[in-house]
């Protein structure tokens, strides 16, 4: 069970953001993200969007940085991975980063 985060590289709002994701379940990656303080707006139905000036402490909270292929690799192989064809729009969409 790990908690990842891939290099943030979206730029939105004057921030770049990444991905936070579980590979094992959303329930580690919630219970992770409340530990973070992360906004629950964050959350796009199987990742978490955070800035990059959050990186430092979420490593030291014990999140893994992988690469984006190593992220997505993980996030499928996990069974949580929503693909983007079955994505719906939902309130904040389009308000935050693209998800991964």
């Amino acid at each position: 069970m790990t908690v990842l985060v891939d290099p943030a590289q979206w730029p939105r709002h004057g921030r770049i953001w990444g991905h936070l994701v579980s590979d094992s379940s959303l329930a580690e990656l919630h219970a992770f993200a409340a530990r973070a303080h992360l906004p629950e707006r964050g959350f796009d139905l199987d990742h978490y969007d955070v800035p990059a000036e959050r990186y430092d402490e979420l490593i030291a909270l014990g999140a893994e940085l992988v690469d984006g292929r190593e992220l997505v690799r993980r996030l499928r192989a996990s069974g949580l991975r929503v693909r983007a064809r079955d994505r719906r729009p939902h309130l904040h969409r389009g308000a935050g980063p693209p998800g991964p």
